[in-house]
């Protein structure tokens, strides 16, 4: 048995399909049968189901999947000490940043960060973070910045900091002539919400507590991104809520319409996850440092009360 085979076997599960296996393991697909092979003979069992399309785990497969990407996790761990020990501070990183903080966070520290670690190469993608924690749990990501706390045991957290809720409200809606708005003013049927699969649109909901009093509501407007909301508020269409970073870059018309929450402040946790194995850990850190270095100057807010990113329904779950 051989790191190789299970680094083969885990390509297979993730793509269910032998060919598409092997390009991305840069082999022939002869040669990556042939080991995959070798390792079910070791065995005795199988561990893909090749009568199906697309191909499947076999039960015993499922198990062996998961043992072996652990095992190759801590295969990679090795250089890792290395890299470590050496000081050394370079190499493939990647990086997930959910939607609502991938615009406003990354020109912020993108720059800095390569001019200070020239030597990483950072792949970044924007992901929801149901899709953050498959990917991180996987191996596919080595860090990502989302909202927090997750209360998933396999994922480790950093918070990096806490940004509050701010209201947009347009100057034909109720509230528009409050000074500070207060979280029992806030009504679900008339606001602007992001389409569901965000997880700031979870807090919203679980600000407004709408789970408990209005679980079947349909709502009047969504949408996939916070500029479209505050196009559609802008419109009379309704209120919507922002994350602070977002209320810097737009304009001073649209700055009228900003409403803050009365103290404590309904706030957002930010945090770098990264998996409890703790691989790459120098890179996890020096992205640390330099968004905390950024952002330290931007949100100043102390009184806060953190809104969780789950959805209600899961946490009752749980």
């Amino acid at each position: 048995m051989t790191i190789t085979q299970l680094y083969y076997v885990l390509a297979v599960a993730e793509n269910q399909n032998f060919t598409k296996a092997a390009e991305k393991c840069f082999v022939t697909q002869p040669t990556l049968s042939m080991q995959i092979q070798k390792l079910e003979d070791e065995l005795s069992i199988q561990i893909f189901d090749r009568s199906k399309k697309p191909i499947e785990l076999t039960d015993v497969g499922k198990k062996i999947v998961t043992q072996a990407r652990n095992i190759v996790n801590e295969s990679y761990r090795i250089q890792d000490i290395v890299d470590q020990q050496k000081g050394f501070i370079g190499g493939e990183f990647k990086l997930g940043i959910i939607p609502t903080v991938m615009p406003t966070l990354l020109p912020m520290f993108l720059k800095n960060f390569i001019k200070k670690h020239p030597k990483v190469t950072l792949i970044i993608e924007e992901l929801t973070t149901d899709e953050i924690i498959t990917r991180i749990k996987e191996g596919h990501l080595d860090a990502a910045i989302a909202a927090t706390p997750l209360e998933d045991d396999a994922i480790k957290e950093r918070v990096l900091y806490f940004e509050p809720f701010v209201s947009y409200i347009p100057k034909n809606h109720r509230l528009y002539g409050h000074n500070k708005i207060d979280v029992t003013d806030l009504d679900i049927n008339d606001m602007l919400l992001l389409e569901d699969g965000h997880c700031f649109r979870d807090g919203v909901l679980n600000l407004c507590k709408t789970f408990k009093t209005h679980p079947d509501e349909k709502f009047q407007l969504e949408s996939g991104s916070i500029e479209t909301l505050i196009k559609l508020s802008n419109e009379g269409l309704g209120m919507t809520l922002l994350p602070y970073l977002h209320t810097l870059d737009i304009n001073d018309k649209e700055k009228e319409n900003l409403h803050h929450f009365k103290e404590p402040t309904p706030a957002r946790e930010v945090s770098l996850i990264y998996h409890k194995s703790e691989l790459k850990m120098q890179i996890t850190e020096a992205i640390q440092d330099v968004i905390m270095g950024v952002v330290r100057g931007a949100i100043a807010f102390q009184d806060v009360q953190i809104i969780s990113p789950l959805r209600a329904d899961k946490k009752m779950r749980v």
